[in-house]
């Protein structure tokens, strides 16, 4: 991945804020504190209501993320993981050519087949089947690296139909890097192992991690985890409440609380098991404060 201040062969850190009940400002902070604390990415949800909450502010995700790109100038950015449902392949690779000029060539793309079965239904996205959404994700990709060349082209698929189509302006990268999410063997592990540069792993998946890496090709694994980062021992308990509060196990995982030490350890043991990149979710949403303890005293120890 470029631009990244990551030595060879070290972990990577990304920061997942997903953007409600916030404002752009915020967010922008929050970017910026991310860029200067060492993380390699910053990464947005991609819901049009928030799950659990859908009648708060839920800022849309690729506007967002084009203020970010003008707003920061080194770290990567991106979706864990964007709804393919909600656009159609042709204008979603134009506006991922789009942020990834604006950025100068920092954006990862992210993409899922959308698996909140409520959301699409409450939109107008819904009616098909997950195995329709899974061939349309395949259809997509395969669409969106035909735009990425800047090549006229024709597809003739089950789900679109192009002809004469053409991605202009190309992405600033040479590729794009790819990254789905998601843990099912069946629709979406094949999926990896076709498309993918990453294996996102969800945190309610990681405890199946073993069993599933193999499943996933040449794509390079990150995973999720809900984190609460204790300054010391007497603020764990404290901080172990409020990642329950706000992070809860069905949809994060088992949460990583604990000191600098402690959390060092723990991720350590995940780099162990295959994991290049290290996407969190902190039990504070991000603060400066947090983002600049967890670069200079756990990642420093796992060796950044």
């Amino acid at each position: 991945m470029s631009l990244t201040v990551a030595p060879p062969g070290s972990p990577l850190f990304g920061v997942h804020v997903p953007q409600f009940r916030t404002d752009v400002a915020t967010m922008v902070e929050r970017a910026r504190a991310a860029e200067d604390a060492g993380f390699d990415g910053f990464w947005l949800m991609d819901h049009l209501a928030t799950p659990g909450a859908p009648h708060v502010d839920t800022l849309e995700s690729w506007t967002l993320l084009t203020a970010l790109a003008g707003a920061t100038s080194r770290i990567r950015l991106g979706h864990l993981v964007g709804c393919n449902p909600f656009r159609h392949p042709a204008l979603l690779a134009k506006m991922a050519a789009t942020v990834d000029v604006i950025s100068g060539g920092r954006l990862d793309l992210g993409l899922g087949w959308g698996s909140v079965d409520e959301e699409l239904e409450a939109f107008g996205f819904g009616g098909a089947t997950r195995r329709a959404r899974a061939e349309a994700l395949d259809e997509t990709l395969q669409i969106v690296e035909l735009m990425f060349s800047g090549e006229p082209f024709d597809h003739d698929g089950r789900h679109f139909r192009l002809r004469g189509a053409c991605g202009l302006p190309r992405p600033v990268q040479a590729r794009v890097p790819v990254h789905i999410g998601g843990a099912g063997v069946t629709l979406t592990m094949p999926l990896v192992a076709r498309h993918a540069d990453w294996w996102n792993c969800l945190g309610s998946a990681r405890h199946r991690l073993d069993e599933l890496a193999p499943l996933r090709g040449r794509a390079r694994i990150s995973a999720q985890y809900a984190i609460g980062l204790a300054a010391t021992s007497a603020q764990r308990d404290s901080v172990a409440a409020e990642v329950a509060r706000r992070m809860p196990p069905a949809a994060w995982g088992d949460p990583l609380v604990g000191t600098p030490d402690e959390l060092a350890a723990a991720l350590q043991a995940e780099r162990a098991r295959g994991v290049e990149m290290f996407v969190l979710r902190f039990s504070d949403h991000g603060s400066p404060e947090t983002l600049r303890l967890f670069m200079h005293e756990v990642a420093v120890a796992l060796g950044r």
